[in-house]
């Protein structure tokens, strides 16, 4: 095996499973984020972006969209993808040598010198903070192999996440003819990113120091994003400018335990519109428990398996719907502790599945740092679908261990 394809197989055991949890709930599955229209009790919002999203980051659940499916230039918001690539297919202690290329390389920068070699880990806090141009293709060279290697890796990643309006042409967000995204994808990508712990703890930092191997001073980067002064409880993301694209703006916050993350590109006011976006978020949304680990099933001697918490607006949780679907006694499944599903619907779309078992099984007893996105041997519709769920569930175990 050769090191990058090592590097790209241990980096793939080192995602965390709610990351993995996320994607597959939104494409493998069958029921996106966005199949689940707003209530229509819930009060209009309005913006001045030429799109707009904001997404429940947990569960994956579209808020608002404003033409979200729109194809447009997205500047520096490429950084989120370009981040997340660096942080799975490379090691951060990795030592990242900065080439004429790269240090060359127009727009905003840190200001890197060719033949400069600074750690990953310290690189993607200048990309994220100072939205470093130099940096990005500093590490895009460093962990594709070229920037054109790097460019087919973040392709590869936006179609396994299942963003189907975008293609990138470069890591940066410079202005090129076919590099684009929408308000939607880039919502889905940004929650699917914030369920990494580091690229998480990066874009929440307001300043970090870094050696600077060519001065006596280190250097120091404060974080562009003016969301983390100015929102009680924000944490992230990215902000972004070109002369085409204009202002661009992913926001994060996160308040008694929920966590939204809004979307604008093409916005005046932004700063505004995030505020506003996000306190109508926390304020119509709120994040319920539909499922406790451990909560009997009624008629029956199960217990759902695994929490799940879903945002509803008022009204909404006297519209669910629950179904519960047993396995054969025979399968694979059952051999391992499985006993059958149970399915969340709202409006005629499924929101969740998880598993049930025995309500005196051990696995019951498992502690959940987080409650993850309910997609355990979930199908578009009914439990058709159960093996190849089942055999999904089965690889993300293997890789990231927690049960047979």
């Amino acid at each position: 095996m050769s090191m990058k394809l090592l590097r790209r197989h241990q980096s793939m055991r080192r995602l965390s499973y709610a990351a993995v949890a996320f994607v597959l709930l939104t494409t493998a599955l069958g029921f996106g984020p966005a199949a689940v229209e707003a209530a229509a009790n819930v009060p209009p919002l309005g913006t001045h972006a030429k799109a707009a999203t904001l997404i429940d980051v947990e569960s994956g659940r579209i808020l608002y969209d404003k033409s979200g499916d729109q194809r447009l230039r997205i500047a520096s918001l490429t950084k989120i993808m370009t981040a997340i690539v660096a942080i799975e297919n490379a090691d951060l202690s990795d030592k990242v040598k900065v080439s004429a290329r790269a240090a060359g390389k127009e727009g905003s920068s840190i200001y890197l010198k060719a033949g400069e070699e600074m750690k990953l880990e310290d690189m993607l806090y200048g990309l994220m903070l100072r939205s470093g141009n130099d940096a990005a293709t500093a590490i895009a060279e460093h962990v594709g192999g070229s920037v054109e290697g790097f460019v087919r890796m973040m392709n590869e990643k936006a179609e396994w996440i299942g963003l189907t309006n975008t293609q990138f042409m470069n890591p940066s967000g410079l202005d090129e003819d076919g590099h684009y995204s929408s308000a939607n994808d880039l919502a889905k990508l940004t929650a699917y990113a914030l369920h990494n712990p580091t690229f998480a703890t990066i874009v929440k930092t307001r300043i970090k120091k870094a050696p600077n191997p060519n001065e006596s001073w280190d250097y120091q980067w404060s974080n562009k994003n003016k969301m983390l002064a100015m929102y009680e409880g924000a944490d992230g993301v990215k902000t972004g400018y070109t002369k085409m694209a204009l202002r661009c703006l992913v926001s994060s916050a996160t308040r008694n335990g929920q966590q939204l993350a809004a979307v604008t590109i093409n916005d005046r006011d932004d700063w505004i519109d995030h505020r506003n976006m996000l306190d109508w978020g926390f304020e119509h949304y709120k994040l319920k428990v539909v499922a406790q680990q451990g909560q009997p099933i009624s008629g029956y001697p199960l217990a759902a398996g695994r929490t799940f918490r879903y945002p509803l607006a008022s009204g909404e949780a006297d519209q669910l719907h629950s179904k519960l679907t047993l396995i054969s006694n025979t399968s694979t499944p059952y051999a391992l502790g499985e006993r059958g599903v149970l399915e969340w619907e709202l409006s005629g779309n499924t929101i969740g599945v998880v598993p049930v078992y025995d309500s005196t099984s051990s696995r019951l007893q498992w502690k959940e740092k987080r409650p993850l996105p309910a997609l355990d041997n979930a199908a578009s519709a009914g439990a058709s679908d159960y093996s190849f769920s089942h055999t999904m569930r089965a690889v993300v175990r293997a890789l990231f261990g927690g049960g047979a």
